[in-house]
């Protein structure tokens, strides 16, 4: 595949857990899933340890940076850090069945 600065393990390690929320488990009906990843990652870097993780054959991938989000905690006032989002579809036949198992 490409060169990347940092080896499969690390970019392993940047792909933080899957996305389990009401919309995230209807789209993978349509052989998408999310996933949140480091807001370092680029595009290609995230279809390469995602592919090499589920033995799978990426399609298109969509990432959405969001933003930090106050909250509040009593008199507190902090920041929640923001992250990155990848949403990613996958070749007609395939799916990641181990994800919810």
């Amino acid at each position: 595949m490409e060169n990347y600065n940092q080896n499969l393990g690390d970019l392993l390690s940047l792909i933080k857990y899957p996305l389990v929320t009401e919309k995230a488990i209807k789209l993978n009906d349509y052989r998408q899933y999310a996933f949140i990843v480091d807001k370092s990652l680029k595009k290609p870097q995230i279809k390469y340890a995602l592919e090499k993780m589920f033995d799978v054959t990426i399609t298109s991938i969509k990432t959405s940076n969001l933003p930090k989000k106050t909250k509040r905690v009593g008199k507190s006032i902090g920041t929640k850090s923001f992250y990155k989002k990848a949403y990613i579809k996958l070749k007609a036949g395939e799916s990641i069945a181990t994800l919810f198992n």
